[in-house]
C-alpha cells in the first residue's frame, strides 16, 4: 500500500516547481491558475525571488501548495494519479496540498485559502510576542510535560509531534524560552530556536481559526478520492464535514505527523512519496518506520526514475 504525503512550511526554496512547469504542461498550468486565483505573479517570486519574500508565511504557504501540486499533475500526465494511492496526508498547510490532489479541494479555492491562512496566521499575534523551538532528542509526553510545566501564565505547548526525537513547541515567546531550557536540563540533545514569526499551532492562534471557520464554511469540499490522515486526529477520514472542522482545529492544534505515519504503516501502508518541496518528510518517515520505502518527487528525473 502506498501514501502520498505533501511537505510544509520550510520546503520552500527559490526555482522550486520551475523544471516541472518546463517539462509539463500540466504543471505549468498549475502555477498559471494560482497566479490567476490570487491575483497575482505568484511564480515570478516562486521562481525568481528573494528567499526573505517567499519565506513570509502568507506567500510560502500557496507557494509550497503549488509546487505539490505541480509534481502531482506532472505524475498524473505519466499516469501516476491519485489511484496509485491509498491514503494522503499533509504536514500543516501541506493538508490542504492533499486534499486538492485527491479531490476535495479546488486548485483555486486552495490557493486562496492557504493565502488568507498565512495572513491570518501571521496577524493573530504581535510580531516579537510569539516563538517556536525544535526540542531534539526527548519524546513527545516528555517535551509535553515540560511545556506544561514552563508555561506559567503563559502559553507554551507542543505543537508539532515530528518523529520520535523531534517535537516543536510554541507559544509566548518567553514561555517557549523557558521550555526549551528546561528541556536541554531535561537532557535535549539540542533545542533550537526556530525562525518564525508566529507561534503556530498553539492556542494563539484562535483568531486564525475563526478566520479559517468562516472561510471554510463558504467552500465546497468534496469526498476525497482516498482517504485523508488529518493531522490533529492521526487518523483516517473522507466526510467533507469532518475535514472542514479538522482544518479549523489544525490551526491550533497539535500536528500529530509521528501518529499519523505509524497508523499508516500499521494499516499496511509500506511505501510514501513525498511529492513537492524538500525532502523533510521523507527524514521524518524514516525514522518514525524504518522498514518504509520513501521517494522524493520534486523534479521531472523523480519521475523519469518511476517509469525506469
Amino acid at each position: 500500500m502506498r501514501a502520498f504525503v505533501f511537505p510544509g512550511q520550510g520546503a520552500q526554496t527559490i526555482g522550486m516547481g520551475r523544471e516541472l512547469a518546463e517539462a509539463y504542461p500540466a504543471a505549468r498550468d498549475v502555477f498559471e491558475q494560482v497566479d490567476e486565483a490570487l491575483g497575482e505573479k505568484l511564480s515570478d517570486l516562486i521562481w525568481d525571488g528573494d528567499i526573505e519574500t517567499l519565506t513570509l508565511t502568507q506567500n510560502a504557504q500557496p507557494a509550497l501548495m503549488a509546487a505539490s501540486m505541480a509534481a502531482f499533475r506532472a505524475l498524473e500526465a505519466e499516469g501516476f494519479g491519485i489511484q496509485e494511492a491509498n491514503y494522503v496526508a499533509g504536514h500543516s498547510l501541506g493538508e490542504y496540498s492533499a486534499l486538492c490532489a485527491a479531490g476535495a479541494l479546488t486548485l483555486e479555492d486552495t490557493a486562496r485559502l492557504l493565502r488568507l491562512r498565512g495572513q491570518a496566521m501571521q496577524e493573530a499575534v504581535p510580531v516579537g510576542q510569539g516563538a517556536m523551538a525544535a526540542i531534539l532528542g526527548l519524546d513527545f509526553d516528555t517535551v509535553d510535560r515540560i511545556a506544561r510545566d514552563a508555561a506559567g501564565d503563559d502559553v507554551v505547548q507542543a505543537a508539532n509531534d515530528n518523529d520520535p526525537a523531534q517535537v516543536v513547541i510554541s507559544g509566548h515567546k518567553e514561555a517557549v524560552e523557558r521550555a526549551a531550557a528546561a528541556a536541554k536540563e531535561a537532557g535535549a540533545k539540542r533545542a533550537l530556536m526556530l525562525p518564525v514569526s508566529a507561534p503556530f499551532h498553539s492556542v494563539l492562534m484562535q483568531p486564525a481559526a475563526a478566520v479559517m471557520a468562516d472561510a471554510l464554511a463558504g467552500v465546497e469540499i468534496q469526498p476525497p478520492a482516498v482517504p485523508l490522515i488529518a493531522n490533529v486526529r492521526a487518523e483516517a477520514v473522507i466526510e467533507p464535514g469532518a475535514i472542514r472542522r479538522l482544518l479549523v482545529e489544525q490551526v491550533t492544534g497539535t500536528v500529530r505527523w509521528r501518529e499519523s505515519i505509524t497508523n499508516l504503516a500499521e494499516a499496511g501502508v509500506t511505501e510514501f512519496w513525498e511529492i513537492g518541496a524538500g525532502k523533510a518528510l521523507s527524514g521524518m518517515i524514516k525514522r518514525i518506520t524504518k522498514d518504509a520505502a520513501v521517494r522524493n518527487i520534486g523534479v521531472p528525473g523523480d519521475i523519469a526514475a518511476l517509469k525506469g
